[in-house]
């Protein structure tokens, strides 16, 4: 079961750049960055891994979580910012067969730290989550800042609105 990781590894500004911290004993890093860009940049996923509610991923973002050695599997729901009558139609087809997918499946490893890349094309269409090599994702990450923890409602309110779990 993955546990999430809810503090800042290092200031994420130019100066200091994005650092992840090691593997704690037993256990593997499962990294999902987004580099900014304006292709896709109104779509973003509800992030899982191992059905956990990982994140929320917006642009120039990264999220990370340890894992037990074993099968890793990474999903995602994907949504739409709408700005105008196009954008609002695509969101409403999307909307209409949106479920959540499987992005990336894998073996982990203890003592190892995986970086995965998002990328999307227009309308949350074609979104990706690719593996890649630790040093290129660790460069990638330098300007990238940590996303929000995912806020889950709280359930002794009655009013709370629902998210979307697994």
């Amino acid at each position: 079961m993955a546990v999430l990781m809810t503090g800042r590894a290092a200031s994420q500004d130019s100066k200091n750049p994005a650092v992840l911290p090691a593997p704690s004993p037993g256990k593997a890093i499962v990294c999902i960055y987004r580099v900014g860009r304006f292709t896709g940049s109104a779509s973003h996923d509800e992030l899982y891994v191992n059905g956990v509610h990982l994140a929320k991923l917006l642009n120039g973002e990264y999220a990370f979580t340890e894992v037990v050695p074993g099968t890793v599997v990474i999903s995602g729901l994907p949504k739409m910012y709408t700005v105008d009558v196009f954008t609002a139609a695509g969101a409403a087809v999307n909307a209409a067969t949106r479920k959540e997918n499987e992005r990336a499946r894998f073996e982990a490893e203890a003592g190892t730290t995986y970086y995965f890349k998002w990328t999307s094309g227009t309308m949350a269409t074609g979104i990706k989550v690719t593996a890649v090599d630790p040093l290129v994702g660790a460069k990638e990450m330098i300007k990238l800042h940590l996303s929000k923890p995912p806020v889950e409602p709280d359930a002794s309110k009655p009013d709370a609105p629902k998210t979307e779990t697994k």
